[in-house]
């Protein structure tokens, strides 16, 4: 097997030059006007891909990605913290050329393949029963420390350079997962409502003083939130505990920021979400990504559904581009003009690209959909 050059989050990042204006991308997402296309790439390659596409011949600008033409908004997050705010003191347990194991700071046994993957995954949870959880609910509570520093200069230069200011909140899902484990929060769901009502009233709570006081203070045009709770037989929570455990929590932040002008709510969730689409627009949810055609998020019907209630990023198959050009080019007619024509939407593939893609390839699929996007807004 070949060493891997490019191994960790940071390695994979990419460098693109936006151009799209903070306004032009609030009005284009929220379909107030649609002045042109937006096309990005939203997270770039796979652990791997980069080491294929060097012995491809790619140059290095093709490997940090800033060879290739987005039209993007730029974005900034202020500085607070919405989240855990402590814990323990984080601790190597194991280190090989294969893995690596370790404490993290909720108490989590951590491990991490070196050589498949830049994201660990626990081996256990912390939190089993409500006693564990006030054990460690001090971490949750509000505080100013979350407050430190100097954010609010922070927001202000954000807007000043034109971008999109932005302030994220635990998920709602996401985050009781991180203290129980995705089985155990399911069954808890049934067997202990009151400990997942506290954990989200507590960081609700929190939320909303932290957000409260930076909303007060400068403009907030995006919350967002990260859930990945589905995969491809659908999502891990179904309508009725959305309504009643993540939608008030939800709503408790989203409600504030609207009424101080805040214009999206971006939740992040792979696999198939459709059936809980509804209930997270009744949450306040008013855009998605990266809707993952694999998992039956198809952005065409799913427009034809929803019409101008969801907006959207990504929807193009990451697994077409390492087949034909033909199917390339197929999937680019299939999903580009109808959403020139919407508005609501920034194009672009629905998650990593994969290995095994040929970077002639990506090349062809770059200048296709540039060609069909300029075609069907008359550029």
């Amino acid at each position: 097997m070949q060493k891997l050059k490019w191994t960790t989050h940071a390695d994979l990042a990419i460098r693109k030059t936006p151009s799209v204006g903070r306004e032009e991308y609030l009005d284009h997402m929220t379909f107030k006007a649609n002045q042109r296309p937006l096309f990005t790439e939203i997270f770039g390659p796979l652990l791997g891909l980069k080491e294929e596409w060097e012995e491809q011949g790619a140059t290095p600008q093709e490997l940090d990605f800033s060879a290739f033409t987005y039209r993007c908004e730029a974005r900034g997050g202020v500085p607070v913290n919405t989240g855990r705010s402590g814990g323990y003191p984080e601790q190597l347990i194991e280190e090989t050329t294969e893995h690596k194991i370790w404490r993290d700071g909720l108490g989590r046994t951590m491990k991490l393949p070196k050589e498949t993957a830049t994201l660990a995954l626990p081996l256990d949870y912390p939190v089993k029963t409500m006693d564990d959880w006030l054990k460690i609910k001090p971490w949750y509570e509000f505080s100013e420390e979350r407050l430190a520093g100097d954010w609010e200069a922070t927001a202000r230069k954000i807007r000043e350079q034109d971008r999109v200011v932005g302030v994220n909140i635990p998920g709602g899902f996401d985050e009781p997962r991180q203290l129980l484990g995705e089985e155990e929060l399911c069954i808890a769901y049934y067997e202990q409502p009151e400990l997942i009502h506290d954990i989200l009233e507590t960081i609700g709570d929190t939320a909303f003083r932290v957000l409260d006081t930076v909303s007060s203070a400068v403009q907030i045009d995006r919350l967002f939130v990260h859930e990945d709770m589905a995969g491809k037989s659908g999502p891990l929570a179904g309508p009725l505990q959305i309504k009643e455990f993540i939608a008030p929590y939800y709503r408790k932040a989203w409600d504030l920021l609207q009424s101080r002008g805040a214009r999206l709510f971006d939740q992040d969730s792979d696999g198939d979400m459709n059936a809980v689409i509804d209930a997270f627009l009744d949450a306040g949810v008013n855009c998605m990504h990266p809707m993952e055609p694999a998992a039956n998020m198809d952005i065409v019907k799913i427009r034809e559904q929803y019409d101008t209630r969801l907006a959207f990023y990504g929807g193009i198959d990451k697994h077409v581009i390492r087949r034909s050009k033909q199917e390339i080019v197929d999937e680019l007619e299939y999903k580009i003009p109808p959403m020139v024509k919407t508005g609501g939407c920034v194009l672009a593939l629905d998650h990593r690209i994969p290995n095994g893609t040929p970077l002639e390839n990506y090349r062809f699929y770059l200048e296709k959909a540039w060609e069909i996007m300029n075609r069907e807004a008359g550029l």
